[in-house]
């Protein structure tokens, strides 16, 4: 990695920010794959990530390596099987939908933001939909009262997006749904960032581009039990999750280079303490930037305390006049950017400012940032 690049922080949404060591055994996968699924210290196969078939030996112990990880530093249980396909998160909000509704069954849905949206979106386009809780009264800056079972009770499933980029909110602990309706989790954007009871959810999906590798790849888990469950006859054969998991994840060709970068990055997770340690960067990090938002008299953090994203913070310029706030944001944009903080703009639906902390970024462009804030709002 260039001296140019390691110069800006980048608070990107995704794709983000991936471990040092991850791009440095990635670059060297480009080269010549290593046995092993590119361990350290393995003999050179002759032959790049790149070009390398996604049937032979050596990329099997890269994908087989990558699932059976996902489940010893995930925590993903055995109960569920683990697949790796593409088309990103916004492909499984149909997928999803296609494979587990059942008939004559409503889907359910809490809606916390934009991703929820787009996913109820596509159910409605496949069925009856039934919204069973929001925070949008709200701007989206809660996680909204867990829905009554009798809410979902007759549903297919219930679906929840756990932490939620654009408004900077997550769930707090991953719920259960009641009455063995089936629960549905996006996780996409704190996936690996801390212990959680992935469990309670019969299906899981996460686009990698957060925490977990480069974009391109989708991290599905599924309890086995649905697999068993066919489909609506009109469900194409490549959008059925049998499929994959009947030749696990190797049906069409996958993303081979993500696949790999995925395994190396849970591979440093692994090797830096595993959930336990990362969530404890992750919560130090988070804090320290709330406690400088809390602090503030001209910025204010957008996402309530007790629904905030340690993953994505989330804030604007609300404490200043309300006639001065639009040129003190930008101001504040283009001097973050002069200083080297890069990505640091809030998306449109919340505007302000957005700082997205995954696990990779380092603690010291954290206090680097609150530095940076101190130092703007004393010089007002």
């Amino acid at each position: 990695m260039s001296a140019d690049r390691v110069k800006l922080w980048n608070f990107s949404a995704g794709p983000a920010i991936l471990p040092l060591e991850v791009f440095e055994r990635a670059a060297d996968a480009v080269h010549e794959l290593r046995a092993e699924g590119h361990a350290r210290g393995a003999k050179g196969v002759g032959m790049s990530i790149l070009e390398i078939s996604h049937r032979s030996k050596p990329y099997e112990a890269v994908t087989f390596g990558a699932e059976k990880l996902c489940h010893e530093v995930l925590g993903i249980p055995e109960t569920h099987q683990v697949l790796f396909l593409q088309g990103g998160a916004s492909l499984q909000f149909a997928m999803l939908a296609m494979n587990l509704r059942e008939a004559g069954k409503p889907a359910a849905y809490v809606d916390t933001g934009v991703w929820s949206q787009k996913a109820i979106a596509e159910s409605q386009g496949l069925g009856e939909t039934i919204t069973v809780g929001s925070s949008a009264a709200t701007n989206y800056d809660r996680i909204p009262a867990f829905p009554e079972a009798a809410s979902y009770a007759h549903a297919s499933y219930l679906h929840i997006t756990t932490n939620n980029t654009i408004f900077g909110t997550e769930y707090a602990e991953i719920p259960r749904a009641e009455g063995g309706v089936p629960l549905v989790i996006d996780f996409s954007s704190h996936a690996g960032s801390r212990p959680m009871a992935l469990e309670h959810a019969a299906f899981g999906y996460a686009g990698a581009q957060k925490n977990l590798g480069p974009s391109g790849v989708t991290l599905v888990y599924i309890r086995k039990d649905l697999l068993a469950k066919k489909p609506a006859a009109h469900v194409p054969v490549i959008l059925r999750y049998a499929t994959h998991a009947k030749e696990p994840s190797l049906y069409n060709t996958p993303n081979t280079f993500g696949v790999l970068v995925l395994k190396l990055v849970l591979e440093w997770m692994r090797d830096a303490g595993g959930l336990p340690a990362i969530a404890a960067v992750n919560e130090r990090k988070a804090g320290k930037l709330y406690a400088a938002l809390d602090g503030s008299q001209v910025f204010r953090a957008h996402a309530q305390p007790g629904s905030r994203s340690r993953m994505n913070v989330t804030w604007t310029a609300n404490g200043a006049p309300e006639g001065e706030r639009e040129a003190l944001s930008e101001r504040f944009l283009k001097q973050a950017q002069a200083a080297g903080f890069d990505g640091l703009k809030g998306h449109r639906l919340v505007g302000g400012f957005r700082a997205s902390i995954y696990n990779a970024f380092p603690e010291a462009g954290v206090d680097a940032l609150c530095e940076f804030m101190a130092e703007f709002e004393r010089r007002l």
